[in-house]
């Protein structure tokens, strides 16, 4: 499974980003999906998790501001990240996985497919 992703970019604080990343290869393998993000310096950090029946759980500080969907016929996850703030400035990256069930979702650990990852930059 290769994964890409994309909708990065600059924005002022307050403003909004939608970030997109496509699923290709064995696609019917995938089960849960998420969202990571990693600051200069900073180890990697979880921020969305969808699973295959679209439950869904966020990272404290962005719930309420983002929301992870996904599209299975589009194999797409998609994460819409509203009130932006300079604290979430980072390369975020989409990650996917066959297991279903939601054990260990936080954990980088537990995803087998990782994305190339695009860079938002929030701007106070």
């Amino acid at each position: 499974v290769q994964l890409q992703a994309s909708g990065g970019g600059s924005v002022q604080a307050g403003g909004s980003l939608s970030l997109s990343c496509a699923a290709s290869g064995r696609t019917f393998s995938v089960n849960r999906m998420a969202w990571f993000r990693q600051a200069p310096g900073k180890e990697r950090e979880f921020v969305a998790f969808i699973g295959s029946e679209s439950t869904t759980y966020y990272e404290d500080s962005v719930e309420g501001r983002f929301t992870i969907s996904r599209n299975n016929a589009k194999n797409t996850v998609y994460l819409q990240m509203n009130s932006l703030k300079p604290e979430d400035t980072a390369v975020y990256l989409c990650a996917a996985d066959r297991r279903s069930g939601v054990y260990g979702f936080t954990r980088p650990n537990f995803y087998e497919y990782w994305g190339q990852g695009t860079l938002v930059t929030v701007s106070s």
